[in-house]
């Protein structure tokens, strides 16, 4: 099967949400700091990409899915800073693979989406968090992105366990896209 990343519209984001709930609700049931504690159910995770959907439609979160087949195996955000000092800089966020589907390449290839499209939209310098010691901090460092900080205790759990944040920064103007 071929590996598709599409960026979604308002109208495609919209009929993507019951992919993008399951692809949340496995993530938390997993374990991932992604933002919400146990439980946590696909409903919740749909009622939570709604809540985007203002943001997409005007273009200030860009949301990119990955498809393998007719199946939604992954997702990230990029997150477009709003204030007029800070055009030049966007939020990496909910870069997520479905358990099933990982260790095929999918979260690297949907880094790669998102710095091409970061740089299309004129973002040159992307910020990310990441759990310290998860499987996604060697990961990001492999892609060529700098470890900024650690923050002890930033993170909680979906078990509620508080747990350090690493920082994490890629300048697109300094090193170009992969």
């Amino acid at each position: 099967m071929t590996l598709e990343l599409l960026r979604l519209d308002g109208p495609a984001f919209d009929a993507a949400i019951p992919d993008l709930a399951m692809i949340l609700a496995d993530a938390v049931a997993g374990g991932a700091s992604v933002g919400f504690l146990l439980p946590f159910s696909p409903d919740d995770a749909a009622t939570w990409w709604q809540s985007l959907e203002r943001d997409v439609a005007r273009g200030a979160v860009v949301v990119i899915v990955a498809r393998l087949g007719r199946r939604v195996v992954g997702t990230a955000q990029l997150r477009l800073a709003q204030l007029p000092n800070a055009r030049h800089r966007a939020e990496v966020a909910k870069v997520l693979v479905h358990r099933s589907a990982r260790r095929q390449g999918i979260a690297t290839a949907l880094m790669g989406e998102v710095e091409r499209i970061a740089l299309a939209e004129g973002r040159t310098l992307l910020v990310l968090d990441t759990i310290a010691e998860s499987e996604a901090e060697p990961l990001y460092t492999k892609l060529g992105w700098s470890r900024a900080a650690e923050i002890p205790r930033y993170a909680g759990m979906p078990d509620g366990e508080l747990r350090p944040t690493v920082i994490f920064y890629r300048d697109l103007a300094d090193t170009g896209s992969r």
